[in-house]
């Protein structure tokens, strides 16, 4: 079963976007720009986001 975690890989800010992207099997760009319109809508983005930075845990680094 899959685990939603923030990504180590594919980060901009704290990994969330991408931790969803992942989760998702999804382009991690389509859900940033997603909530980048969401913030812009609705204003309170920003604060869910380091609420799910906070709230989300590290996924597990994985040795090469």
């Amino acid at each position: 079963m899959k685990k939603l975690c923030k990504s180590n890989t594919n980060k901009k800010i704290c990994g969330v976007c991408g931790g969803i992207a992942e989760y998702l099997n999804a382009d991690p760009t389509l859900i940033r720009l997603a909530f980048l319109l969401v913030s812009a809508l609705a204003g309170s983005g920003v604060l869910v986001y380091f609420l799910a930075a906070l709230i989300m845990p590290e996924a597990e680094r994985v040795a090469d």
